[in-house]
């Protein structure tokens, strides 16, 4: 097991345990990160946490460049999206005065603002000097009462992908397990790895509720201290983002023997299997079997709905060819939902995806050409020009790529401004989707501009000349 007082070399080295489904063999799985560091790997999970107070023990650049780089989004306080930082200056490091700073930023926010918890996010600067963010964390939360929780992520441990691992080794260190509730029941499930991006998670909750299925707690999306801190007493797990989050779910079934499952709540089908294997492993864990059957009633009900909704878009999107550009839960769980709608997939990009994400892909694609590590942007935008694609489905970095091929394109990533989970997600997708394919600016701007007809016009009437040989023409 990982502590926050593991050497960089320990946290690179230790293999990360894949179980299929919460109960089958046991494998390694690539940890080789993608992109970004460790601690905005650990910022980005854990910050949704809105009512903690999320501290960076750094010079000021350190969380100026990952302050709210994603679009989750809270219903309750709004101390998350408030930047606190030591702000770290060459005086204080040369003179060792950055822990009695880190100890006075934490009384600080603690007497200003009062959270349910701090967490202290160690970067690299204070960690190649020594810090010793777990002894300064461990004072403060005995002087200030309150939990003080130290995140050892300093980004030069490795890229983003591994500091999303050491942010959930830092909940199941410090937090989860710390406070017992007292309204405990057989429908309680925690759900990982889902950061309620634009709200998505506000369009599945109702489903569970309806259910009787209470979520214990939603990590990191929406999440509140106390939720985290009690999420060892639900009955059952769903890991969403498996990339972020799957070793939390590993651990917690090791622990507290939480069965888990990987899903998805993109398409009407993942939506429908997802509530089926929620409610399974309740049942499995002591729930009413009765649920089983409250489960089917209800995805029977929400898939005629859904389907007679998304009817009028059928035609018009049916057989048109989708590039994904994406990653990870995405990369198979979006293709899944459009190829339901009637859509093709020309390609995705499994850069960020695991193991198993692959293979959910490959099954539904069966080609293994459909696989991408990465798309290059000469080759993307070759795509899109050759007329390969009808529309291309990513991030907002390469948004201006389709653009410049003319080429309807539609936000799919974290920055994105529409919720696409559950069954008013899809419909939604599907919705955005055609807008986007049918929207009449893309007629006007594959037309020659004005000037180009007029200078085609005079070709045909005089020929190939040299432009100060064509005769002016007024009124036209």
């Amino acid at each position: 097991m990982l502590s926050v007082n593991s050497t960089p070399q320990d946290s690179l080295s230790q293999p990360l345990r894949k179980i299929s489904g919460g109960n089958g063999a046991k494998r390694p799985i690539n940890l080789g990160a993608a992109a970004g560091c460790a601690f905005d790997g650990a910022k980005v999970v854990l910050q949704p946490i809105s009512d903690v107070a999320h501290l960076v023990h750094a010079p000021l650049a350190c969380e100026g460049n990952s302050w709210d780089n994603r679009g989750a989004a809270s219903s309750g306080s709004r101390l998350w999206r408030t930047s606190f930082t030591t702000d770290l200056t060459e005086l204080e490091i040369l003179m060792g005065h950055s822990e009695r700073k880190l100890f006075e930023a934490i009384c600080e926010i603690k007497k200003d603002h009062a959270p349910a918890a701090i967490f202290v996010y160690a970067t690299c600067v204070p960690a190649m000097i020594g810090d010793d963010i777990v002894a300064v964390c461990r004072s403060a939360t005995e002087e200030f009462a309150i939990p003080v929780v130290p995140v050892n992520a300093p980004g030069f441990l490795g890229a983003k992908k591994l500091g999303n691992r050491l942010a959930g080794q830092a909940l199941f260190d410090h937090v989860i397990g710390t406070v017992e509730p007292e309204d405990c029941g057989p429908h309680d499930i925690n759900i990982l790895g889902e950061f309620n991006i634009s709200g998505e998670f506000w369009l599945v909750k109702p489903l569970l509720d309806t259910l009787g299925i209470r979520v214990r707690a939603c990590i990191p999306g929406d999440a509140r201290y106390l939720q985290v801190a009690s999420a060892h007493r639900a009955r059952a797990t769903m890991v969403v983002c498996s990339s972020a989050l799957i070793n939390l779910a590993q651990k917690m079934e090791e622990r507290w023997d939480i069965p888990f499952f990987e899903g998805s709540f993109y398409g009407i089908s993942g939506t429908s299997n997802a509530l089926r294997r929620i409610a399974g492993l309740l049942v499995e864990n002591g729930a009413d079997a009765e649920l089983l059957d409250r489960a089917e009633a209800l995805i029977s009900v929400e898939e005629n709905r859904a389907w007679k909704r998304l009817e009028i878009y059928r035609a018009g999107l049916k057989g048109k060819r989708v590039l994904l550009n994406t990653g990870g839960v995405k990369s198979w769980s979006l293709v899944h939902a459009l190829l339901e709608i009637g859509m093709e997939i020309v390609a995705t990009s499994v850069k960020k995806s695991t193991d198993d994400d692959r293979g959910r892909i490959k099954q539904v694609l069966k080609e293994e050409c459909h696989l991408h590590d990465s798309i290059a942007p000469s080759r993307l935008y070759s795509t899109l020009t050759g007329g390969k694609a009808d529309i291309m489905l990513s991030g907002g970095r390469t948004q201006f790529i389709a653009l410049e091929a003319k080429v309807p394109w539609l936000d799919i990533n974290q920055e994105r401004r529409h919720a696409y989970a559950g069954y008013e997600g899809m419909l939604q997708l599907v919705r955005q989707t055609y807008l986007a394919i049918h929207n009449p600016i893309w007629t006007e701007l594959r037309e020659p501009a004005p000037w180009e007809q007029h200078r085609d016009a005079n070709i045909r009437e005089h020929g190939e000349r040299e432009p100060d040989q064509i005769p002016l023409q007024f009124g036209h």
